[in-house]
């Protein structure tokens, strides 16, 4: 009996061991880049498996008054956080994949705000009006080497614009929002 037990203790211990080395990162820096935008960011250990991510960075976006008229092109400063589930590291450990740089599948809330600044010029009487999103997202994040990642997710939630006095919205002041993304980047 007394060799079973050590036995079993000796079996815990070892799968506590791999327990605590399927972690998120203390501490992690990068830069990423996508189709419409350049961002910034750090995510900061929470738990074992929670990351808070920040991000500061420019989100760009085109558009155009009709069909056939001009077009435009205006970037918008981006401030992000994001608490982010890791929720398959110790899975990678396992199967003897990576997991340094938070490489995983994650769960996240993604809260983005956009001040009411833009880098470009708008046309005449348009006005960019800052807003509030929150979305819940999917995603995954893999590592290229030992400094390039990349990143994709998809998430539906919610904004919120923060209407301005003498400004006439065409639609409301809240509604759906979508967040899909897929950025390359490096990581420090």
């Amino acid at each position: 009996m007394k060799q079973f037990l050590l036995a079993l203790v000796f079996t815990l211990s070892v799968f506590e061991i791999t327990a605590q080395d399927a972690s998120v990162e203390k501490s992690t820096f990068g830069i990423q880049t996508g189709f419409l935008g350049i961002w910034a960011h750090n995510e900061s250990k929470l738990s074992y498996a929670i990351a808070l991510r920040s991000e500061l960075g420019l989100d760009a976006a085109i558009f155009g008054e009709n069909f056939v008229g001009s077009q435009s092109f205006i970037m918008v400063p981006a401030i992000t956080l994001e608490p982010r589930w890791y929720y398959n590291l110790s899975k990678r450990v396992t199967k003897k994949r990576r997991i340094d740089g938070n490489s995983g599948n994650f769960v996240s809330i993604k809260t983005t705000y956009h001040p009411d600044l833009v880098l470009g010029s708008l046309p005449a009487n348009t006005v960019f009006i800052s807003d509030i999103t929150i979305i819940p997202t999917w995603g995954i994040r893999r590592n290229v080497g030992k400094h390039f990642t990349y990143e994709t997710g998809i998430g539906i939630g919610y904004y919120h614009l923060f209407k301005k006095d003498n400004v006439f919205l065409f639609e409301d002041e809240n509604g759906v929002a979508v967040n899909l993304h897929l950025r390359i980047g490096y990581r420090f």
